[in-house]
């Protein structure tokens, strides 16, 4: 092999070796992060509240994720906000999506109705606010996709 033939094979090396190691040290801290949720969701008092994350998106009228106190967020329901008795938060600023990805403990209930949202096509259970309190502004991490929050992506995440 020739010395400059041989350089380049060296460099490709190091460098799908060190890709290697940046993607296995993201997994690892994605991991932790993960399991830093799970331990905080453990850690919540059981109570007659829910735990709601905003997920704003520009395209779609939803509010976010809503969970019962203590279970995963894989049992969350993506819900339309019922606003009679409490505006949510982002409408009260006067500033629609500002508190994309924020975590909240909710005070209300499942009405049992189900709305229909059209930029979505979808049917989202209704969710009557009566009241919020900010858990965290920058929670842990609950979806696969890093770019999951982004307002602009018109793709739908799961919580896990």
């Amino acid at each position: 092999m020739k010395p400059i033939q041989s350089l380049i094979a060296f460099v490709v090396l190091i460098a799908a070796t060190g890709c290697e190691t940046t993607g296995g040290a993201r997994r690892q801290a994605a991991g932790v992060a993960r399991e830093t949720v799970v331990a905080g969701i453990a850690a919540e008092p059981k109570g007659a509240y829910y735990v709601g994350r905003r997920y704003f998106k520009t395209e779609y009228k939803f509010w976010g994720w809503v969970r019962r106190s203590g279970e995963p967020w894989s049992t969350a329901k993506l819900v339309v906000m019922n606003e009679r008795n409490k505006f949510i938060p982002d409408r009260q600023a006067g500033k629609p999506g500002s508190d994309n990805n924020v975590e909240y403990k909710l005070l209300g209930e499942f009405s049992g109705d189900t709305i229909y949202e059209p930029a979505s096509n979808g049917f989202y259970p209704e969710f009557v606010l009566r009241g919020y309190e900010v858990l965290s502004t920058n929670p842990g991490p609950i979806y696969r996709d890093s770019g999951a929050t982004n307002p602009d992506r018109r793709i739908i995440a799961q919580p896990y």
